[in-house]
């Protein structure tokens, strides 16, 4: 299967209307543990001008041993990039919707705080919603695009940082929680996980009002 590189089409063209982009993609909205990672790139009209880093796409189709590599030339390549979270108690307390707001917030958020404006900002969002005006404190320009992970390169490299990101942190926990296996699954819900749910229960870190041991693998 040919897989198509993304592109700045998009990009070029939103900042002839803005001075800056700041592209916005989740990891972990289906799992069954830990948390929902956004991740955050900016970019401004130099940067778009920039060659795409070798190998950027969608974190689902970047391999698992060439993401770290991947991520670290998108991060280098653009102007800031975060990554922000929701737990899997803020999902169980306002829902995946909410949480995926909250987390999104907290990415838009750290990149202001790495000293990026953000009134003369786009946000570009992966998806049809809009779930980031809601939740944060600051009117924001947010522009859904659907498959925007995969044609636009500055949401594929947010994509592949949040990526790292979260399957790093899962990695850890995997280190306090082994039974489940969350260095192969990354909280999915794989037929290991989901054995191990039946067998041992829930640890804190599951997303306790998904977590059927007889969901379907989500991966």
């Amino acid at each position: 299967m040919t897989v198509i590189a993304p592109k700045l089409t998009l990009e070029r063209r939103l900042l002839g209307e803005c001075e800056l982009i700041v592209s916005l993609d989740e990891v972990g909205r289906g799992a069954l543990a830990g948390p929902v990672a956004v991740g955050a790139a900016a970019m401004d009209a130099s940067g778009a001008r920039r060659r795409v880093p070798e190998g950027l796409r969608d974190s689902k189709l970047v391999t698992e041993r060439r993401r770290p590599e991947v991520a670290a030339r998108a991060a280098a390549w653009v102007q800031a990039s975060a990554v922000g979270w929701a737990s899997a108690e803020e999902i169980d307390e306002v829902g995946i919707m909410r949480a995926l707001g909250l987390a999104a917030s907290r990415a838009v958020q750290a990149i202001a705080d790495q000293g990026v404006a953000l009134d003369q900002a786009l946000v570009l969002l992966d998806g049809n919603h809009d779930y980031v005006s809601k939740v944060h404190p600051a009117p924001l320009r947010v522009r859904p695009v659907i498959k925007a992970d995969r044609d636009c390169a500055s949401v594929s490299a947010a994509s592949v940082i949040a990526k790292v990101a979260r399957d790093g942190y899962m990695a850890q926990l995997h280190e306090e929680h082994p039974v489940y296996q969350w260095n192969r699954n990354k909280g999915y819900a794989s037929p290991e996980h989901r054995d191990a749910i039946r067998s041992t229960g829930l640890s804190p870190f599951h997303r306790s009002s998904w977590a059927i041991a007889d969901v379907p693998t989500l991966f």
